[in-house]
């Protein structure tokens, strides 16, 4: 069957508000872990306020309770969740995902010294790590062709609603609360959503295209038949098993696969490339360290604590947003227009930091964060992690998924100890340049080599990435010829 071959619509379907409901039931238990990411990422902002009294940390201690999520935790986990959701499964990855999420927020709650909160950091950031990897590839592969763009997304946006929540809950708390011990709280409630996670995950399927690339056919026809009109059903499996059958070919193993096809090589260097970039805009900058940027800007530790969560419903509604634009621009036009901005708000900051401290400045700073935000979350943030769980192919996606998380969360956990120690050396305007400067090479990156994928199933890009039909791949002359023959 050509993969070319007309898709059946599905507008005018008897069954699709009960389909849609069921997309709708799986996209929000899989997410849950997307919003543990982002509680998990956006809590310790507020609780360092208190935890740096309570447990007498160092400013080393301090940064390496905040990285020690990201590397080795995070960042072993995308490895080893992107290797578990090839073997185990994108179902059973986030179940142990789950149990992850539960254990190390339990274990911060409780730790009576850094060097346990460290260990239970490790624990949580395995959790987020894995989780990062695998929603998005669950998501991607149990989406519709026509709604894999708004499903994925989903994940982004509970991402940005778990760092709001924990903005939000953190400033509730402080107002609530009066005791030095309140940080443990803070921390403890994201075991509330993992054993939601947990629970509901009992209760979904496994990816058709999981059950596929291991000749479980039938499995993968009675998942697709969930969601989709017979028809569809019947088109998208056609699609996956000469797909799966295609890929058993070059499925032997992960490395050796990319060794022996250059096509392969290229989307994982570019799938780097992209988790790099997104990472280099500074946006966890924010994320970890907002309510401590805000209180040197001369706001009281409950002012920060409260305008950084004018932060997180910037970064909510702006996801938002970004989802709504996905249904109208292409990818690597968002991904673009958000590094353009990026560029120009983080000129603004550093020539803010300038300025004489003084209400006005600090009012200031946080209105050009929000800006700054609001170009990440609408424009980049919604693309990176759709793209990611688009351009690899089925032989190899898990895995390759978790080489380019990996490589994210490495360079988000680089970032994140060096951004206090650059303040320090290169103050605040010195380090807001670097980033200027660093985005504008992203923004040259992505503009010379990401891929569009906007419209196709999974594995019509597979057909265009392995033939170099789209351009950006192939040369842009080829390219263009290319894809005039496939038209």
């Amino acid at each position: 069957m050509s993969l070319h071959a007309t898709r059946p619509s599905a507008k005018g379907n008897k069954s699709g508000s009960k389909h849609r409901g069921y997309l709708t039931r799986l996209t929000v238990i899989s997410t849950l872990g997307g919003l543990l990411f982002g509680y998990d990422t956006g809590v310790i902002s507020g609780a360092l306020l208190y935890m740096q009294d309570s447990l007498s940390m160092s400013p080393v201690e301090e940064a390496t309770v905040v990285s020690a999520l990201l590397f080795p935790g995070a960042a072993v986990g995308a490895l080893s969740g992107g290797r578990l959701a090839d073997t185990l499964g994108r179902r059973g990855t986030l179940l142990i995902c789950a149990l992850l999420f539960l254990v190390g927020a339990l274990g911060c709650a409780i730790a009576p010294t850094v060097g346990f909160m460290v260990v239970a950091r490790v624990i949580l950031g395995l959790g987020v790590g894995a989780a990062a990897v695998t929603c998005p590839l669950y998501l991607a592969e149990m989406a519709p062709a026509h709604l894999r763009g708004r499903m994925v997304t989903i994940n982004e946006l509970m991402i940005v609603t778990g760092q709001m929540l924990a903005f939000a809950i953190n400033a509730l708390l402080d107002s609530l609360i009066h005791d030095a011990e309140v940080w443990r709280l803070m921390l403890g409630v994201a075991s509330i959503p993992a054993i939601a996670l947990l629970i509901g995950m009992l209760i979904l399927p496994e990816s058709p295209r999981w059950f596929a690339i291991r000749e479980r056919f039938s499995d993968s026809r009675r998942i697709l038949d969930l969601s989709r009109s017979p028809e569809e059903a019947d088109f998208e499996y056609k699609e996956i098993v000469e797909s799966a059958n295609t890929a058993k070919t070059e499925r032997s193993h992960a490395w050796r696969d990319l060794k022996n096809n250059p096509w392969m090589r290229k989307l994982l260097w570019i799938g780097i490339g992209l988790a790099v970039v997104q990472q280099a805009t500074g946006i966890n900058t924010v994320n970890y360290y907002a309510p401590s940027i805000l209180e040197r800007s001369g706001l009281g530790v409950s002012a920060s604590l409260v305008a950084t969560v004018a932060v997180g419903v910037t970064s909510v509604l702006m996801t938002i947003l970004g989802i709504y634009l996905l249904g109208f621009v292409g990818r690597r036009r968002m991904l673009v227009i958000g590094f353009s901005g990026v560029v120009a708000s983080q000129a603004i900051l550093a020539v803010v930091f300038m300025l004489p401290q003084s209400d006005f400045v600090s009012y200031t700073i946080l209105a050009a964060m929000m800006l700054f935000v609001a170009f990440v979350q609408c424009f980049i943030g919604t693309c990176v992690w759709l793209l990611l769980s688009e351009i690899f192919p089925m032989a190899i996606r898990g895995f390759a998924m978790g080489i380019a998380v990996f490589a994210l969360w490495t360079v988000n956990a680089g970032i994140s100890f060096l951004f206090p120690i650059l303040v320090v050396a290169l103050g605040s305007t010195g380090t807001f340049a670097v980033f200027v400067l660093v985005n504008i090479a992203s923004l040259v990156f992505v503009s010379k080599f990401v891929p569009e994928t906007k419209g196709q199933s999974l594995e019509e890009l597979e057909v265009h990435f392995r033939t170099g039909s789209l351009p950006v791949i192939a040369a842009p002359t080829a390219a263009l010829g290319a894809k005039t023959a496939a038209k």
